[in-house]
């Protein structure tokens, strides 16, 4: 199976922790020119010198961009930095996000239009940015990493469930467009994942669980009986990034272990 990158450049939103850290490695491993935005410096440059420490085709690099994603000047700088390190993108990862959710009555203005434009507004202008190089070489890869909500919302999950809703929906309408150019455009909808958004959920608890246990206690009640794992995800986003996807595109798969009833 032909998941070689050598030669792109990959843009991972959300790329210094969790899923997008775990998919920038598996990008990098692959000989891709691997480029992690996130807001802190800190974070990226950790991840950058984690990553580095793995084998990787001559020619794979990483380089970070600190960036808020839902700054529309921010995104289109980072953008730049992006291609001016790395060259044009290729395969844009749009991973940035965070679950903000309660009863629909207590959610103001403020934290629909903060989420649309951190989750939905962010992919819109990152897709437009990279858009005429792909269509121009006729290739271009983009993901967008969601959840399980976007199929099947619960009460009290708004604005996250909305919000990727709409993601799902810019995925398939990109998905057409992109077709007639090899613009190939999915969407992965996740479960319950090790990753820093459990880690978060664990110190919110109050259940006096070490993380360990934490994560093993809530595995038992998915149908696999665990918790997937971050480098799970990354293998799925490698797949759907390379040319061994070449005739998969506007699709939402679930990488929730079955959890979701929704297919």
């Amino acid at each position: 199976m032909d998941t070689d990158l050598t030669g792109r450049t990959a843009l991972i939103t959300g790329g210094s922790l969790g899923l997008g850290r775990a998919t920038a490695t598996a990008l990098y491993r692959s000989g891709a020119g691997v480029a992690l935005l996130a807001r802190r410096e800190g974070p990226l440059e950790e991840a950058r010198d984690e990553i580095l420490k793995y084998d990787a085709p001559e020619g794979a690099a990483v380089a970070c961009f600190a960036c808020d994603v839902a700054d529309a000047e921010q995104v289109t700088v980072a953008h730049a930095g992006v291609c001016e390190a790395l060259g044009p993108v290729d395969i844009l990862v749009n991973n940035a996000g965070k679950s903000a959710a309660g009863p629909f009555m207590e959610v103001s203005d403020e934290d629909w239009q903060a989420d649309f434009d951190l989750k939905l507004f962010a992919a819109i202008r990152l897709t437009r940015l990279a858009w005429p190089h792909m269509q121009a070489q006729r290739w271009g890869r983009i993901i967008n990493v969601l959840n399980t909500a976007a199929k099947a919302p619960g009460a009290n999950t708004a604005p996250t469930s909305v919000t990727r809703a709409a993601g799902m929906a810019l995925a398939k309408v990109l998905a057409g467009e992109g077709a007639a150019h090899n613009i190939l455009v999915n969407s992965m909808l996740i479960g319950f994942i090790k990753s820093d958004q459990v880690r978060r959920m664990h110190e919110a608890s109050d259940g006096g669980q070490s993380l360990e246990e934490f994560v093993a206690a809530a595995g038992t009640r998915l149908p696999m009986g665990r918790m997937g794992e971050a480098e799970e995800v990354a293998n799925l986003a490698l797949f759907l990034a390379s040319d061994a996807a070449s005739y998969i595109t506007g699709c939402a798969i679930n990488m929730d272990g079955g959890l979701s009833k929704v297919v």
